[in-house]
């Protein structure tokens, strides 16, 4: 029997993009699904469009309140089976949702991810599109959580998710101003979720100005980071799961943010993020040439 599948889109003042969203979302070979757009308090056309699909989306509007928050309310409306978000500015390909239901169906993972294409939008108004390579994220892994831990993860839009997955966490962690989806996915992954890899870039994850944490401030992203990798940490010594690799995964996590980011931030702050790398470093038994590797990579 056919599963329903729920699009869980948050929307903040991207009038320039909900409507293809939206589309990509109608447009999808996978015929039960059901859309779900919350307006986070948009002061742009973002509402009088989404209004436009009376009838074809669940929609509701709200003050702003950040995209964890729609997230979650998205979530508590839908009734599917299995769970796509889909941010407002992104997209995705006609059999997206039906390969990688097939793929979980098959595989009876909890979580499947593919391969994301980028869509620069550039200065003089020309649109290029490129494969997506993020640093030890990109494609398929041994263990995925441990790469999470050393380098972060997709964008939602490249994840289906079976909804019980989901309903054993907290959900999305509405005070995280950045690095939400890498504490969402961490999160599942800590309470045994089965995560597998489907080739194909399916997802389509814009790339244009500075709209997001990420691209405006610095100094709250490496924030968010490090209280995600805290949370993180202290959840795999509370259950038992610290082992080597994630420990080498954590101190490696500290010194990338320190080399990414150590010029946009304070000097104690730069300062702060090297004391945990080399804190952290000194205190893993380098046993295996895998971890000993890494940790040298990083202080090359």
């Amino acid at each position: 029997m056919m599963k329903l599948v729920s699009i869980i889109v948050p929307c903040f003042n991207a009038e320039k993009w909900i409507k293809e969203a939206i589309e990509s979302c109608l447009q999808q070979s996978y015929p039960l699904i059901e859309i779900i757009v919350i307006d986070d308090g948009s002061t742009d056309r973002s509402l009088e469009i989404i209004k436009s699909y009376q009838g074809k989306v669940i929609w509701e509007t709200g003050p702003n309140r950040g995209g964890n928050y729609a997230r979650n309310r998205g979530f508590s409306l839908s009734k599917g089976e299995y769970i796509q978000y889909l941010d407002a500015d992104d997209y995705f390909a006609p059999d997206k949702i039906e390969k990688q239901v097939k793929c979980l169906e098959e595989t009876k993972a909890d979580i499947v991810y593919g391969d994301v294409t980028y869509q620069h939008h550039l200065p003089d108004g020309k649109i290029v599109l490129e494969p997506a390579h993020f640093l030890g994220i990109s494609g398929e892994h041994t263990d995925v959580l441990e790469s999470l831990l050393a380098y972060g993860c997709l964008p939602p839009v490249a994840y289906l998710f079976r909804r019980e997955t989901i309903l054993k966490s907290r959900g999305w962690d509405e005070t995280l101003k950045a690095a939400q989806d890498r504490d969402f996915l961490i999160s599942l992954l800590l309470n045994n979720a089965k995560i597998v890899y489907q080739f194909g870039f399916d997802s389509v994850y814009r790339r244009y100005g500075n709209i997001t944490v990420s691209t405006a401030n610095k100094r709250l992203l490496v924030k968010s980071f490090c209280t995600v990798l805290e949370k993180a940490e202290k959840k795999l010594i509370s259950s038992r799961k610290y082992e080597l690799n994630y420990q080498t995964a954590l101190a490696s996590s500290y010194y990338f943010l320190f080399q990414k980011y150590g010029k946009n931030i304070s000097f104690v702050e730069s300062l702060l993020l090297l004391n945990k790398f080399l804190y952290k470093s000194a205190k893993i038994p380098i046993k295996s040439r895998k971890n000993k590797d890494r940790l040298i990579f990083c202080l090359v």
